[in-house]
Parts: structure tokens; C-alpha cells; sequence
């Protein structure tokens, strides 16, 4: 079954990766088929509530299945091994299905005429993507989406969750990868008010799955994480402290 875990494990992987690379190009309208402003708009009441329902859906799911009451339950029905690359496959998925599904909203909130103007507002969007990327690999990358998991059911190996610790980003904000996405999703030239609808949907999921996490991390490492609250900012460095 090791084998077959980390076939499972890898497939999960390339399907993350091919939604990841997929969001890039929805957000900012590069390259993809359909992105968030490209398709003709629809009536507002049917656009506002098929969009809300598809960012509710994968915020639901995203936070419910993150937490250790649900993942105790879950895993009494799938392996250990294969409950992170279950949840990174049902989370890639429900994300594909926004994409395919969602309904722009036409009208300009901004649009930046000033070429110096728009080169920064691309040049902070694609270091937002950047931030994100970069910083799961300050972790663990391959434990974050479950590869890791996969790899030590392969080669029959017990599963140790990683310790509590401060690298690069993490030293000073304590959650670097929020900080990306929101910079990814705000840092446009152009801001439709669809744009606008999921920009500030997911800047309030991003707040509020903040919150739950760190309740499980308080929960998880005490004092220490304590002490880290003190020393480093939620998102952005606090003045004159040094992790």
C-alpha cells in the first residue's frame, strides 16, 4: 500500500500544482482560458450569489477539514498517510471548480493609466506569488502538501510532525504566505468589481482562517507559540522587535 499511497500522494501534488500555476493566471488575467474578468458578465443578483457560493464552499471546506477535531474523524476513514494529499486534492478541486464557474461582475473600481504606475502595481502582484511560493518551501513544502506524508509511508518509515520553528519570512511575520496571497490579490491595475468581490471574500477568509489556526497553534505549542505572538507581527513586522 506504500506504493500506491505515494502514487495517490503525487497525483494530488500535480493536480495542486497545475491549480496553482492556473490561479496566477485567473487573478491577474495572463494566459488562461477563463480568468476572473474574462467572461461575458451575467446579471448581478445571479453573478453575486454563484460567486459568494463558490468562495463559501472552498472556505468551508479549506478551514473544516484543517482542524484536528475533523481530521481525527477523517482519518478513522482514510489513512494517516494520505489524509494532507486528500485534503490538497478536495481543496485543487473546489478551486477548479471556481475558476470554471465563476461570474464576472463588469465596471471599473480603478484602472491605472500611468505605465510606471502599472509596471509597480505588476511587479507587487507578481511578488505576491512569489512570497507565497517562497515561503512554503520556508517551511516544509513537501509536508505542506503532503508529499512528505506519502514519501515516509513508501519507504515504511513512521510519520514525526515537524517542530515549531522560525526561518527566513517566519522570523518576522507569522503568517508569510497570507501576506502574498493578499498582496496578490489587491496589487492590480486594473479592479473590476468582480476583482473586488473576491479580493475582499477572500481577504476576509484569510482573517478569520488566520484565527482558527492560531487557536490550534496556541493549543499545540503553549508557551512557545506565545512568545512568537510577542515577537513577530501577523502580517506585517512589528517596529523594533526581532525574532
Amino acid at each position: 500500500m506504500g506504493a500506491a499511497a505515494f502514487l495517490y500522494g503525487a497525483v494530488c501534488y500535480a493536480i495542486f500544482l497545475v491549480t496553482f500555476l492556473y490561479a496566477i493566471g485567473f487573478v491577474g488575467n495572463l494566459l488562461v482560458p477563463k480568468s476572473i474578468d474574462s467572461a461575458p458578465p451575467g446579471t448581478l443578483p445571479a453573478a453575486l450569489l454563484v460567486d459568494l457560493l463558490l468562495l463559501g464552499l472552498f472556505a468551508v471546506q479549506h478551514s473544516a477539514m484543517a482542524r484536528q477535531g475533523f481530521k481525527q474523524w477523517w482519518t478513522g476513514i482514510v489513512p494517516k498517510s494520505v489524509e494532507r494529499s486528500t485534503y490538497v486534492l478536495i481543496s485543487s478541486l473546489l478551486l477548479a471548480l471556481l475558476f470554471w464557474k465563476w461570474q464576472p461582475i463588469a465596471g471599473a473600481v480603478w484602472s491605472v493609466e500611468a505605465p510606471a504606475a502599472r509596471g509597480a502595481l505588476w511587479a507587487l502582484f507578481c511578488a505576491g506569488w512569489l512570497i507565497v511560493l517562497s515561503s512554503t518551501f520556508m517551511i516544509n513544502h513537501f509536508d505542506l502538501f503532503g508529499l512528505r506524508q506519502v514519501y515516509l509511508r513508501l519507504k515504511n518509515q513512521p510519520y514525526r510532525p515537524l517542530p515549531f520553528g522560525k526561518v527566513a519570512l517566519y522570523r518576522f511575520v507569522r503568517h508569510p504566505i497570507m501576506l502574498g496571497f493578499l498582496i496578490a490579490f489587491w496589487a492590480t491595475p486594473d479592479m473590476s468589481w468582480g476583482h473586488l468581490l473576491f479580493a475582499a471574500a477572500t481577504t476576509g477568509y484569510i482573517f478569520i482562517g488566520i484565527w482558527l489556526e492560531e487557536r490550534d497553534l496556541r493549543r499545540a505549542h503553549g508557551e512557545d507559540y506565545e512568545r512568537y505572538r510577542r515577537e513577530a507581527g501577523m502580517l506585517l513586522p512589528i517596529p523594533g522587535r526581532r525574532s
